[in-house]
């Protein structure tokens, strides 16, 4: 029992580790998809989600999602720990898609009421306490290994409702509809990012185990992570294929995007797969990217990272997934789907709503002109770079 605990301990402790490498992850896909005038904002921004967030959660969210610290089977710090490492995803999710026009202050008091209360409230009814229990709105019948729906679609579902209070960048869309293309500043960084982003993932997933002490859960471990990197393998693939035969150009960025939606929709349900199933999860949500982001420009809703197609739609497809693919009851999971997206989102708006009546959340337009670096941070990520307009 005391080696059990102690390898569980360390295993938990790795694969938050793992985690936290989503951090410069989210930071650096970011940082290479806005404007160069816009760098140093958006790592400020992930700096900032990972601190509040870790802290908000630390001092009030954990109790709320799980009522107790108590923990039997490994230490109660490093159950914490693991628990943590997911928290400020929520936010990176949204803070992304609302790039190059979000001032910091009024986001920083968003991650807060993520971080405190609309993420644990989420865990709280699917992973935690479970305060709907025995009520019709109960969907603890979810199957929901690392948080398809309740980490992925809870922040796709903020950051929707952001995009629908803020709007769309200053001059992302024409007067007569038109949409103008805004490429991206460092393709390396893009890369970079995507990379850590899918190294993280093992945590993420295989983490989300709970257990590695037994011969049995070692090789649950060790399938769940095989069974994340295929997918995202698959989505990779088949976006890659798709842009040659539209366009015969490989875009890099739409095929490590289909990566992530591969590494999503595979989140749900990885450790209830055989080893040829996330090939299809994984390349039906690649799919799912390459069409989700075109159908969000023709809504004129602008997501600069096009997070909207790869956390929302994928989070969506990849909770029903399991149902598709193991013996898992399609309602259930449904059910949970619809649940927490009606909450994720009504809370969500509710509060950025009120948040931007008394501290604007859009910089204004000559303030986008300049780049948010340097009226946000004084400090210019390329100073020696003639910023574009």
């Amino acid at each position: 029992m005391e080696m059990s605990y102690v390898i569980d301990t360390l295993f938990a402790l790795f694969a938050m580790t793992l985690i936290i490498f989503m951090v410069p992850g989210f930071a650096m896909l970011e940082a290479g998809l806005v404007r160069t005038k816009n760098v140093t904002a958006v790592l400020t921004v992930n700096t900032m989600i990972y601190a509040v967030a870790s802290m908000a959660f630390l001092l009030i969210g954990y109790t709320l999602a799980f009522g107790s610290w108590e923990n039997d089977s490994m230490s109660k710090w490093a159950a914490f720990l693991f628990q943590m490492a997911f928290v400020g995803k929520t936010v990176n999710i949204m803070s992304g898609g609302v790039s190059e026009r979000v001032r910091i202050v009024p986001l920083v008091w968003f991650t807060i009421v993520m971080a405190a209360f609309i993420y644990p409230l989420v865990v709280n009814i699917t992973w935690g306490a479970n305060i709907l229990d025995g009520t019709i709105f109960d969907i603890s019948a979810m199957h929901d290994l690392a948080g398809c729906t309740v980490i992925h679609s809870t922040g796709a579902w903020a950051l929707l409702a952001a995009i629908l209070i803020i709007g769309p960048r200053k001059g992302r869309y024409g007067k007569n509809g038109q949409i103008r293309v805004i490429p991206a500043s460092n393709i390396p960084l893009v890369v970079l990012g995507a990379l850590l982003l899918w190294i993280g993932w093992f945590g993420f997933n295989g983490g989300s185990v709970g257990s590695i002490s037994t011969k049995e859960n070692a090789d649950l471990v060790a399938l769940t992570i095989m069974n994340t990197n295929t997918a995202g393998l698959a989505g990779a693939i088949i976006v890659g294929l798709i842009m040659y035969i539209k366009y015969k150009k490989f875009d890099i960025t739409m095929i490590l995007n289909g990566a992530l939606g591969g590494l999503v929709s595979v989140t749900a349900g990885a450790d209830m797969f055989n080893i040829y199933e996330p090939i299809y999860i994984g390349a039906i949500g690649g799919l799912i990217v390459v069409y989700g982001v075109s159908l969000f420009d023709r809504l004129k809703l602008d997501d600069p990272v096009g997070a909207l197609s790869v956390h929302l739609l994928n989070g969506i497809w990849g909770t029903v997934a399991v149902a598709v693919f193991a013996d898992v009851s399609l309602w259930a999971q449904v059910k949970g789907v619809l649940v927490v997206g009606l909450f994720a989102f009504t809370s969500s708006f509710v509060v950025l709503y009120l948040i931007n009546k008394f501290v604007p959340f859009r910089a204004s337009d000559d303030e986008q002109v300049q780049g948010l670096d340097i009226d946000e941070c004084g400090l210019e990520a390329y100073p020696e770079f003639r910023r574009s307009i």
